[in-house]
């Protein structure tokens, strides 16, 4: 399982989305989060450009038709007020990182039960059971006693 390339892409996206959370607890500390999401957003449209471009596929600008560049905008636009949202918990006195990001991980089992209803995906009983238990270990690690 592990030697399989899309997993290594998983564990370097969960690991790229640990340091966003990290860094951004400690840039948020002092600022506007707003304007720190707006300034985050400038750098990843910069950095993105450039990748684009050192990796050669702006060939690829053809291939968008009205239904994906649709899709894009939207997912564009919700990944937007995902940060947005994420960088004002952290940004909240009581914003712990950890608890942010557990609560954060609750996108897994929504994107999954989403995918099933909207996609026709179909997860097998133990990804349900995996999935199930995402959101209980979300719910149980943010949860504060007392």
């Amino acid at each position: 399982m592990f030697n399989q390339p899309w997993l290594i892409y998983a564990f370097g996206a969960a690991l790229a989305a640990a340091l966003t959370n990290i860094f951004g607890r400690i840039g948020v500390s002092k600022i506007d989060s707003t304007f720190a999401t707006t300034v985050r957003s400038g750098v990843m449209l910069l950095f993105m450009l450039a990748v684009c471009t050192r990796l050669g596929k702006w060939e690829h600008w053809r291939q968008l038709n009205g239904r994906a560049l649709t899709m894009i905008i939207l997912s564009g636009i919700a990944g937007a007020t995902s940060w947005l949202l994420g960088f004002k918990a952290l940004s909240m006195t009581s914003g712990k990182v950890w608890r942010i990001g557990a609560i954060d991980k609750l996108s897994v089992p929504i994107a999954a039960v989403t995918a099933a209803i909207l996609l026709g995906e179909q997860p097998a009983g133990i990804n349900w059971v995996g999935i199930a238990l995402i959101a209980a270990v979300g719910c149980l690690a943010a949860y504060k006693p007392g």
